[in-house]
C-alpha cells in the first residue's frame, strides 16, 4: 500500500514538473504563450470517422483550431499546397520543378503579398494571424514532424493560396512553352509565313486524359417529398485532396464541408442556411496578347497605340535541390501591361493576363461560408473575385440558384479572345469587369431544378435555362457534355426527391456516351461478309454488347469490354474528330469506317483476355480502389489490398466519377480521381446531410481512419453527417484541446 502511494507521489511530482517545465517555456516565449491562450479557447471533437469538428469562441479561434487538426491528419499536404502556391517545389523536389516555380513565382511575390497583408482589414488580418498560429503550434507540439522546407508560417502566406480549385489560372500558363522562353536569353525573331501564329489561347500543361470537374445539383422545395430545397456536393478532383470538416464559433461561423488541404475557408460545402457546390467553370477569364517587341539598349521595348513603351525586366531566383545541396538558377523575366511575357509565338511574345486579387479572392472565399440567404449569398459576388468557378446554390428558404464565375472581363466583342489578340492595339484592353446583374445567374428556376457538370450553362435548367444568346460570347466557352445530358435525364419530371433518392440520381449507372458509337459498332458486325474472319470472332461479344443495358457495375461483363473498345476507338478517332469540329463519339458513330469498328473491338478483346486470362471479365475486378500508403503520388500493387469500384470514368457520362488506369507493373486499374467528396444536404427546420470522402480522413496508414470509408466510397453508401453537437452526442471518439 505505501509503495503505491509512493509511486502516486512520484507520479504527480513527474507531472507538476512537466507542466511547470511547459509554463515556464511559454512564459519565456511570447510566440508559445500566445498559442497556448488560443488553444484554450478552442476544442477539436473528432467524431468516429476522425472528421474534426472545431468549436472556437471567435472566428480566429475556429481558424487556429482547423488548421491544427488538418495538421493532425496531413501535414504533408499543407506543406505541399503552399510550396507549390509560392513557387518552391524546386527547393525540395529539385531541377525538374524548376520552371513550375518560376511560373507561380511570376504571379506570387513574397514582398507584395506582405504588403497586401499588412493592408488588410483587422478582422482577415485576425483570421491570417491564427492561419499560421496554428500551423506553427502544430510543428511546436509535433517536434517528430519534420516539414521539408517551411519550418514557420507566417500570416502573409495565405494570401498565396485563396483559390481552392486544383489547378488555378496561373497553371493556364503552359511549362514547356515557358521553359522554351526563358531557358536562353530571348530574342527577337523574324516573322515567317512558315510559321503561322498559334491559334489558341493557351495549353494547360495539366489537362490530363482524365475529365476532372464536379457535379453540383440544386433541388427546388416543389420537387421533393419533403418540400424541402436539396444539394449535391461532388467535386471530382485527384483523391484525398481536400479534408472534410466543420468550424462553428460563437461569431456565428457553423459551416461544414470540404476543406483544401491547408486552407482556412470551407471550400465546397453549407452552414445552417446555405450551401454551396463550385464547379468548374468555362468562363473567359484569362487572355493572351501577342505583343509587337524591339531591342532598345539593354532592354526591350513593345508597341502599344502609337507608343513604344518599355518592357519592365524583373530578376527572379529559383532555388533548387541537387545531390549536394542547394543551387539556384536566376532569370530576366520581362511583363508588359497586360502581365508576364510567357511565350514567344513566331515573333510576337506572348503576354498573359488573369485575376490576381489574393485579398479579395480570400474575402470572398470566407464570407460566403457565413452567409444566410440567397441575398446574402449574391452580394458576395460583388468582390469579383472568383475568376474559375461556376457555383450551384441552396438556403433554407427554399432559394436554389446558379451562379456563373463572377470575375468576367468586359472586352470588345469584334475580337476572338478564345486566340491570343494584338495587345499593341488599345481596343483589345479589358474594360473592366461585368456587373453581378450582367452575369449569368439563375434563380428558382421553374423546372424545379438546377445542375452543373463543367459543361455549358445553357442546359443547367432543362426548358428553364439560361439563353447563350443572351450574354457576350466569352462568358462561355464550353460545351454540352455526356455527363451534362446524363444529369438532364435523371433531374428532369421527377418531383419527388428524398435525400436518398437524390443520391440514386447521382450514383445512376448509366453511360450515355455508348448510346451512338455502339449502335454503330453492331451494325457494323451485322453488316460485315460472313467471310470477315472478324465476324466470327467477335460473334460472342457483340452478342453481350447487343443486350447490355448502358448501364456500368462490379459484375458487368459489357461495361468492361464497352469501355475497352471506347477507348481503342477514341484513341483512332480523336484527332479526326477534332480537326472535324465535333466529338470523338459523334465521329465514331457516323466518320469511322465498319471495319475499323470491328478492329477496336477485336483489339479490346484481345487485352482483355491478355490481362486478365478472358474477355468475359467483370468490371469490378478490373477497377479498383486501392490506398497502400499516404504518398500523394499513390504506388500501386495488384498484390495489394484493394476493392471494386463500379462507376467508370466521366469520359462515358458516368455522373459519379472513377478516373482509373493501370500502372507500371499493374493489370489491374487503380483509381487516383474522380468522386473525393460527396455530400447531400436538405435544409428544413434543421439541415440533414450525408457525406461520403474517398479512403478516409486520415493520410496516416496508421491511422483506423485511413481508409475506413473506402468501402462505402466505392458503392455510394453516404454515412451520416454530425451537424449539430446533438447528433455528436454518441459519435465522439475524441474531445481536446490543440496541443492536449
Amino acid at each position: 500500500m505505501k509503495s503505491c502511494r509512493c509511486l502516486k507521489n512520484l507520479v504527480l511530482l513527474l507531472l507538476f514538473i512537466s507542466s511547470s517545465s511547459a509554463l515556464l517555456h511559454a512564459n519565456g516565449d511570447p510566440e508559445v504563450a500566445r498559442w497556448e491562450r488560443e488553444a484554450a479557447n478552442v476544442t477539436i471533437i473528432r467524431d468516429d470517422w476522425g472528421i474534426a469538428h472545431i468549436y472556437g469562441k471567435t472566428d480566429a479561434d475556429a481558424v487556429f483550431g482547423m488548421e491544427y487538426a488538418q495538421a493532425e491528419d496531413d501535414f504533408n499536404r499543407i506543406e505541399t499546397n503552399y510550396l507549390n502556391a509560392m513557387g518552391r517545389l524546386a527547393e525540395t523536389e529539385g531541377e525538374s520543378r524548376i520552371y513550375l516555380d518560376l511560373r507561380m513565382k511570376l504571379f506570387i511575390d513574397p514582398e507584395t503579398l506582405k504588403t497586401q497583408y499588412a493592408s488588410s482589414p483587422a478582422w482577415l488580418k485576425n483570421l491570417m494571424n491564427s492561419f499560421a498560429d496554428g500551423l506553427n503550434f502544430y510543428l511546436y507540439k509535433h517536434p517528430e514532424v519534420k516539414p521539408r522546407i517551411i519550418q514557420h508560417f507566417e500570416p502573409w502566406m495565405a494570401l498565396s493560396f485563396t483559390e481552392g480549385s486544383i489547378g488555378g489560372d496561373i497553371e493556364r500558363v503552359n511549362l514547356n512553352q515557358l521553359e522554351a522562353f526563358y531557358s536562353k536569353p530571348p530574342v527577337i525573331q523574324a516573322r515567317t509565313d512558315a510559321a503561322p501564329i498559334i491559334q489558341t489561347a493557351y495549353i494547360h500543361d495539366s489537362d490530363p486524359a482524365e475529365p476532372t470537374g464536379s457535379n453540383g445539383m440544386a433541388i427546388a422545395p416543389s420537387n421533393t417529398v419533403g418540400h424541402h430545397p436539396l444539394l449535391l456536393i461532388n467535386p471530382h478532383t485527384s483523391f484525398f485532396f481536400r479534408s472534410e470538416l466543420q468550424m462553428f464559433s460563437d461569431q456565428g461561423l457553423d459551416a461544414y464541408g470540404a476543406v483544401t488541404w491547408g486552407q482556412f475557408f470551407i471550400y465546397q460545402g453549407f452552414n445552417e442556411h446555405t450551401g454551396w457546390m463550385h464547379t468548374s467553370s468555362g468562363v473567359d477569364a484569362v487572355d493572351e496578347y501577342l505583343e509587337t517587341v524591339e531591342k532598345k539598349g539593354d532592354g526591350f521595348c513593345y508597341k502599344y497605340g502609337n507608343e513604344e513603351r518599355p518592357l519592365i525586366a524583373k530578376q527572379i531566383a529559383v532555388p533548387y535541390k541537387t545531390a549536394t545541396g542547394m543551387a539556384e538558377k536566376k532569370f530576366t523575366v520581362y511583363f508588359s501591361q497586360h502581365g508576364p511575357i510567357i511565350r514567344n509565338d513566331n515573333g510576337k511574345w506572348v503576354s498573359i493576363r488573369l485575376m490576381n486579387e489574393p485579398v479579395k479572392a480570400l474575402t470572398q472565399s470566407y464570407i460566403r461560408t457565413k452567409t444566410k440567404d440567397y441575398k446574402s449569398f449574391r452580394k458576395t459576388l460583388e468582390l469579383k473575385a472568383n475568376s474559375s468557378n461556376n457555383t450551384i446554390f441552396a438556403d433554407s428558404n427554399g432559394d436554389i440558384a446558379y451562379f456563373h464565375g463572377n470575375f468576367i472581363p468586359r472586352r470588345d466583342t469584334s475580337f476572338d479572345f478564345t486566340k491570343p489578340v494584338d495587345g499593341s492595339n488599345p481596343a483589345t484592353d479589358w474594360k473592366g469587369l461585368l456587373t453581378v446583374d450582367e452575369l449569368p445567374q439563375l434563380l428558382n428556376p421553374k423546372s424545379g431544378w438546377l445542375y452543373n457538370s463543367n459543361n455549358w450553362p445553357w442546359s443547367g435548367a432543362g426548358e428553364s435555362s439560361l439563353r447563350k444568346q443572351d450574354y457576350p460570347a466569352y462568358v462561355e466557352s464550353g460545351t454540352e457534355t455526356a455527363r451534362g445530358l446524363h444529369a438532364i435525364r435523371v433531374l428532369r419530371d421527377k418531383k419527388d426527391f428524398t435525400l436518398d433518392s437524390l443520391i440514386t440520381a447521382a450514383y445512376d449507372s448509366f453511360l450515355p456516351w455508348f448510346e451512338k458509337p455502339l449502335p454503330a459498332l453492331i451494325k457494323a458486325w451485322d453488316d460485315a461478309p460472313a467471310s470477315d474472319p472478324l465476324k466470327a470472332k467477335l460473334t460472342d461479344q457483340i452478342a453481350a454488347l447487343r443486350t447490355w443495358d448502358y448501364r456500368w457495375g462490379v459484375t458487368s461483363i459489357p461495361t468492361s469490354l464497352a469501355v475497352f473498345w471506347g477507348e481503342d476507338a477514341r484513341r483512332h478517332a480523336i484527332d479526326d474528330a477534332k480537326k472535324a469540329g465535333i466529338s470523338a463519339e459523334e465521329y465514331i458513330a457516323t466518320r469511322t469506317l465498319p471495319h475499323q469498328l470491328l478492329q477496336s473491338l477485336a483489339a479490346a478483346s484481345d487485352r482483355l483476355t491478355a490481362d486478365f486470362g478472358t474477355w468475359k471479365t467483370p468490371w469490378g475486378e478490373i477497377n479498383r480502389f486501392q490506398r497502400l500508403t499516404g504518398d500523394i503520388v499513390q504506388p500501386f500493387n495488384d498484390a495489394g489490398p484493394s476493392i471494386p469500384v463500379g462507376f467508370t470514368s466521366s469520359l462515358w457520362g458516368s455522373l459519379a466519377s472513377f478516373g482509373a488506369r493501370p500502372y507500371p507493373g499493374t493489370k489491374k486499374w487503380y483509381g487516383t480521381s474522380g468522386n473525393s467528396f460527396v455530400a447531400v444536404v436538405e435544409f428544413g427546420e434543421k439541415v440533414r446531410a450525408k457525406a461520403v470522402t474517398a479512403g478516409g480522413e486520415s493520410g496516416n496508414p496508421s491511422s483506423p481512419h485511413f481508409n475506413d470509408q473506402a468501402k462505402r466510397y466505392s458503392t455510394g453508401d453516404l454515412r451520416d453527417v454530425y451537424f449539430y453537437r446533438s447528433d455528436l452526442k454518441n459519435h465522439i471518439e475524441r474531445e481536446y484541446h490543440p496541443g492536449k
